[in-house]
């Protein structure tokens, strides 16, 4: 299983658009062949001072996939290429992080 923290910060105030493009692409994703979860998080409300947060443009899309193979189709989906079209001018930054979990 391959996972993915893909962290998405957008131009100031834009991350509800962003969002808001994020859940209408979300059906298509979850719907492919290898995905076995893809959903957006945002900062705890109310923390404590001094606990890390990303900040009010920022959001994280965790994901899981059966295998790299399924991953690498992802990114090349159509549905994607729109998505990323569409947010293109909102988002300041992405980072995609791409992990596998420790053998032990």
């Amino acid at each position: 299983m391959i996972q993915v923290l893909a962290i998405i910060t957008t131009h100031p105030g834009k991350r509800a658009d962003v969002l808001a493009a994020f859940n209408e692409n979300r059906a298509a994703v979850l719907a492919e062949t290898g995905c076995i979860e893809y959903g957006a998080v945002v900062d705890a409300a109310n923390l404590p001072a001094g606990w890390a947060t990303f900040g009010a443009d920022t959001f994280i899309v965790v994901e899981k996939w059966e295998s790299f193979d399924a991953l690498k189709a992802h990114a090349k989906a159509p549905h994607m290429a729109a998505y990323a079209a569409k947010t293109k001018e909102m988002v300041a930054t992405r980072a995609i992080h791409v992990l596998e979990p420790v053998a032990g």
